[in-house]
């Protein structure tokens, strides 16, 4: 019987690093659910239309398209297309990061969102990272993981991120900045905020390595699936 595993937590916590790492280690089928809110906030910056704006952004859902494309469908590197075009490393700039924490917390995008993402994870081994996967999208799911680490060590580790993606501009303090503020639209959005379920694992990531998370998920793999 296929399992699914949902992992959440705030921005910068280290789950897309590490759910893509399980996916590839145990032949899941990754579902990157902040690439497709992100995708969402490219389309609406596009048209220039604020991510908050709940009318406008409405109307805008009504003919959007958000599908990953790969060699097959387990392929942890598929891409991600917005109406038909490879939008993978357009949804990665600043402004787009903070137009998905503000589009998320609209009932019109996640109501959407939601219904692809379950369709999707139907008839697979999954593995889903969010911030609402184990409360809202999957909320029976077989494991749940609750990533965390402390603001600072998230805001160095998105920097170091940043840095390695050429983005000499940014520094420290505006990071955190943007790390706070989306952890605190994340937790006060009023549908399916940001919350650890409460049978989920929590594992603070602040002074462990990539290594040592993986291991500790897998073992709970073994325990839970």
């Amino acid at each position: 019987m296929p399992y699914s595993i949902a992992v959440d937590g705030p921005a910068g916590a280290g789950k897309s690093t590490i759910a893509r790492k399980i996916a590839e280690l145990k032949a899941l089928v990754y579902i990157d659910t902040g690439a497709m809110y992100r995708a969402c906030a490219l389309k609406a910056i596009r048209l220039g239309i604020s991510c908050s704006d709940a009318v406008s952004v409405e109307k805008m859902m009504e003919d959007i398209n958000i599908d990953f494309k790969g060699s097959d469908t387990n392929s942890i590197d598929r891409n991600i297309f917005l109406d038909g075009e490879d939008v993978s490393s357009l949804i990665r700039t600043p402004d787009v990061s903070k137009g998905a924490s503000d589009i998320s917390a609209l009932s019109s995008v996640r109501i959407r969102m939601v219904e692809l993402q379950r369709k999707m994870a139907e008839g697979y081994n999954v593995i889903l990272d969010g911030r609402d996967i184990g409360t809202f999208v999957l909320p029976n799911a077989d494991l749940k993981i609750f990533l965390t680490a402390s603001a600072d060590e998230r805001a160095r580790r998105r920097l170091d991120e940043m840095r390695a993606k050429g983005d000499m501009i940014s520094d420290f303090e505006d990071v955190k900045r943007d790390i706070e503020y989306r952890d605190h639209n994340d937790s006060n959005r009023s549908l399916a905020p940001l919350r650890k379920a409460e049978d989920a694992v929590e594992i603070d990531t602040t002074r462990m390595s990539i290594e040592q998370v993986v291991e500790a998920v897998c073992k709970l793999i073994v325990i839970k699936c």
